[in-house]
């Protein structure tokens, strides 16, 4: 799943507030710290939150389910977790909410969740959303033009495993790090390690060789279960192995010609600047 993989943070203006906003699982998910100081200019949100819950006992029961902590940027400019909520979530905090300022809020909400219908009927409007998000943060068009290549592989190969047995998130955890290890020698996890990456998307991180041959490997391994027919996690993990090491073996070629690691610890930096992405 591309779940990591399309994470992002933007800040949203309603009615002169900033809502902060994040896309997770391929949705948006608020600040609800955010949009609760929006409709009721209380000088404690903390304390407003607090007393909503105690006062709304559905609400608060379901609060950890419902407004999962996700990191977003804060007012100081470092990343923290915050309570976030998607569309659905915040429509239901703002049934809390005695406020007339409510109902503009929720056509804004009803407007952003349009869009994303918009994107689920035509794939189209969500590629080209996701290209200029790329484009704005100033990386380079032909990088570009690997990134959405590379999710376009990816999205393959996770229909392959849900289509074949991966049922858990831990599943495609376990599968895309068997490409990882015999592509790279590495797992995702120590990868952003390597690039000095935390939450970041390690794919938005990755120069040219890293895209390209994390494209090969995927893509391999997607044509491998379909060939095989393979069916079952065991099967898909023996697969991605040999999908990865078919990308394994072209970068350890790669790397006797250049005379360098392909595994690089360059990454691009939140200020916009790209610190020596390949070419």
């Amino acid at each position: 799943m591309e779940n990591v993989e399309t994470q992002s943070s933007h800040i949203a203006i309603f009615k002169g507030k900033t809502i902060r906003k994040t896309l997770f699982q391929k949705e948006w998910w608020f600040s609800v710290a955010d949009v609760i100081e929006a409709l009721t200019d209380t000088v404690d949100v903390k304390d407003y939150i607090k007393k909503m819950r105690k006062r709304d006992k559905e609400l608060n029961a379901y609060w950890g389910t419902n407004c999962p902590p996700l990191e977003m940027i804060a007012k100081d400019g470092k990343r923290r977790k915050v309570s976030s909520a998607n569309t659905e979530g915040i429509f239901r905090i703002i049934q809390s909410i005695p406020s007339p300022k409510a109902e503009p809020f929720k056509r804004w909400l009803a407007k952003v969740g349009y869009e994303r219908i918009q994107e689920i009927e035509n794939p189209e409007l969500a590629t080209k959303r996701t290209r200029l998000l790329y484009k704005l943060k100033g990386y380079p068009e032909d990088w570009i033009e690997k990134r959405m290549r590379g999710i376009a592989i990816r999205e393959e190969l996770t229909d392959e495993w849900k289509k074949r047995g991966a049922k858990l998130e831990r599943d495609y955890e376990i599968l895309t790090a068997e490409i990882s290890k015999a592509t790279f020698d590495i797992t995702p996890s120590r990868y952003k390690k390597h690039k000095g990456l935390k939450r970041e998307n390690l794919r938005d991180h990755m120069d040219d060789f890293e895209l390209i041959l994390t494209m090969l490997g995927e893509r391999t391994t997607a044509e491998i279960h379909r060939t095989k027919n393979s069916q079952g996690v065991p099967n898909l993990k023996d697969d991605a192995r040999i999908g990865g090491e078919v990308a394994g073996t072209a970068r350890k070629q790669i790397e006797r010609r250049i005379g360098r690691s392909v595994v690089s610890k360059n990454s691009f930096l939140k200020n916009g600047d790209v610190k020596k992405i390949k070419k």
